[in-house]
């Protein structure tokens, strides 16, 4: 029995020994397969060296080959290469997209993934590189879903404003490439009518009350001389006026884009404009992706690709309840501060009606608005040396949106700088009705779109030298994005800024506007909430004006998953920031920790915090 119970032992060991053995193998052949946050050290300096340069360039080849295959892109990076042209959009040209995609994911896994001899950034850029094939790929099933046009933006009002914000006129063939792209909207907007056919015999037709807010920018686009007699100048016409007026051959060019404009242009959008009304009439006012094919798996797609978390739509939906009703109480501080007497609403609705918080819905006080807000940004330029060791090269300035699209945009956005610095950074106002702009929410708005917000954050990005392009200029992370642009709302209260405690409501009620949005966005497109319990979840918790609260409903409908990022992406900023605080105590540096955050151009959240990780315990390690 000894022998036998020896016998036994002696298996076991060598069974478990055979055991661990496999999975110190399994162990040891994973570790093998590069990954963004392993550190190769088997590699020699040299080696890393020579591997990440290959990788980079390729991510650079790949990078300008995609570029040379939209004209529209080029333009807005300040390349002329096909100036005279618009990127395709028909079925052809996705498909032929998707083989690229395809290819360059095969070679990342058979090629650069093959090399083990790669520094620690360009592990990082060769995950995100892969990753973003990855999406690609997988958003080619739900390429249908979408709205290529809509209230908030959409090839009808791309056209105009590339054209007025982006192609620049230096000499005669570039004004002759102008006029060459106003004959060709023509094609541009047949390709779109048929995508929206496509679209419509699959069901997805956007809501019914959208369509007269889109007919209405048409209409906009459509009128104006020299196009008809109205008193008002078109828009594109008046654009290039003003960029040919230095060039000798400019009176002919004129009469040129006239006839093009009459010819070309107002044909297309009529057609257009004609089969939308028909459109009109098969819509329903369904809302929420819900009602498409595979809805449920494409809203999870979208809250993951858009957040870069694996948070689910209820999780995003008691996150927001949660952040509602804090937010809500610190409102209520403000409340007694100000010695107001009355419930929550009762202020909100003073907030919403009282006359001192509106600038004159004319001329005179669009002017004043516009004077303020520059001021806002021109007081928090002397702050940023004491945030930032880097500060952006490119120039910002203020502008109004422009009237063709003031009714439809948002009520303030950014266009970022030109790569080569020929335009710079902008921070549009959206003045078209100043009963939405109020001015206890103008340095809320100007942090968060211009500086230290989007500006700061695009700008330094696109001149990162050591980052490859699709890094610094197209790196499409919102959380990361939207989530600094709400981070930079609250940094300036930490100077000392908001010393009016209704500019500090302003704050707040932006971030309760952002808080709510993670709440209705899962009720309209996981909970099938109507247009109407959206709006009134708005004004039920929100200061904002009703038509305020209206409009963002709508945005929720055309843009599934994107409002949820801004609050998701403030949230985790500032647990990476308090985490690093808490560990490093007197070690942390506000400066490093944004060098950390901007220095690296966007990321997705779960990689910015590895990122922070591993500036914690750089700075922890023990000085020798």
């Amino acid at each position: 029995m000894k022998g036998y119970y020896k016998l036994n032992i002696f298996i076991f060991s060598m069974l478990a020994i055979a055991v661990i053995g496999y999975v110190w193998y399994l162990y040891a052949f994973e570790r093998q397969i590069p990954d963004p946050y392993y550190t190769q050290t088997t590699c020699t300096a040299a080696a890393n060296q020579e591997g990440s340069s290959k990788a980079n360039a390729y991510f650079d080849l790949y990078f300008e080959k995609q570029v040379a295959r939209s004209p529209e892109w080029q333009t807005y990076l300040g390349q002329k290469e096909t100036y005279d042209q618009w990127t395709p959009m028909n079925e052809n040209y996705f498909a032929v997209e998707q083989d690229i995609v395809q290819a360059a994911l095969t070679y990342v896994n058979d090629s650069i993934l093959a090399c083990l001899c790669l520094d620690k950034v360009t592990q990082t850029s060769t995950h995100l590189f892969k990753k973003k094939l990855e999406q690609h790929l997988e958003a080619y099933q739900y390429r249908h879903h979408d709205y290529p046009i809509h209230q908030m933006r959409g090839v009808h009002t791309r056209i105009p404003s590339l054209l007025i914000n982006a192609h620049r006129i230096d000499s005669l063939s570039d004004a002759i490439a102008y006029i060459s792209r106003v004959r060709q909207v023509e094609n541009k907007l047949e390709e779109l009518i048929t995508q929206l056919q496509i679209r419509a015999d699959n069901g997805n037709i956007l809501p019914r009350f959208l369509f007269p807010k889109v007919l209405e920018t048409i209409q906009n686009l459509q009128e104006g001389y020299p196009i008809d007699s109205a008193g008002n100048i078109h828009p594109i016409y008046q654009d290039f006026e003003k960029k040919v007026a230095h060039l000798p051959q400019k009176d002919t060019l004129l009469v040129q884009l006239q006839s093009t404009l009459q010819e070309h242009w107002q044909p297309a959008y009529l057609k257009l404009s004609s089969y939308l009304t028909t459109l009109e009439s098969q819509a329903t006012d369904e809302t929420g992706v819900w009602k498409m094919p595979n809805g449920k798996d494409y809203y999870q797609f979208l809250l993951t690709k858009q957040t870069t978390t694996d948070l689910t739509p209820d999780e995003i939906f008691e996150l927001g309840q949660d952040e509602v009703n804090r937010i809500h109480q610190e409102m209520e501080a403000i409340m007694q501060t100000v010695d107001f007497k009355g419930d929550r609403k009762a202020f909100f609705d003073f907030m919403q009606t009282d006359q001192q918080f509106y600038y004159p819905n004319n001329t005179t006080g669009k002017t004043a608005y516009l004077s303020k807000v520059t001021a806002i940004v021109d007081s928090m330029r002397p702050q940023l040396p004491l945030l930032f060791s880097t500060l952006p090269k490119a120039e910002l300035i203020v502008k109004a949106v422009e009237p063709y699209r003031e009714k439809s945009a948002g009520k303030a956005f950014y266009q970022s700088p030109a790569p080569d610095g020929s335009r710079p950074g902008i921070y549009y106002a959206n003045l078209y009705d100043m009963t939405q702009m109020p001015n206890y929410q103008m340095e809320a708005l100007a942090y968060h779109e211009a500086i230290p917000g989007h500006h700061l954050q695009l700008s330094i990005a696109q001149e990162i030298n050591n980052l490859p392009k699709f890094r610094r200029l197209d790196a499409r992370y919102t959380a990361y994005t939207e989530g600094w642009g709400l981070y930079s709302e609250y940094l300036p209260k930490e100077l000392g800024f908001y010393t009016d405690p209704y500019a500090d409501f302003g704050r707040l009620a932006m971030e309760l506007w952002r808080a709510c949005r993670l709440v209705v966005d899962v009720g309209i497109h996981d909970k099938q909430w109507t247009r109407q319990m959206a709006i009134d979840y708005y004004t039920q918790n929100t200061p904002n004006a009703p038509n305020d609260c209206i409009k963002m409903v709508e945005r929720h409908m055309v843009m599934p998953g994107q409002a949820t990022t801004y609050k998701i992406g403030m949230i985790t900023l500032l647990e990476l920031r308090q985490k690093a605080k808490d560990q490093l105590g007197d070690q942390f540096d506000l400066k490093d920790f944004h060098a950390v955050v901007l220095q690296n151009g966007a990321l997705p959240l779960y990689v910015l915090e590895d990122l922070v990780n591993q500036y914690i315990r750089s700075k922890s390690i023990p000085k020798q």
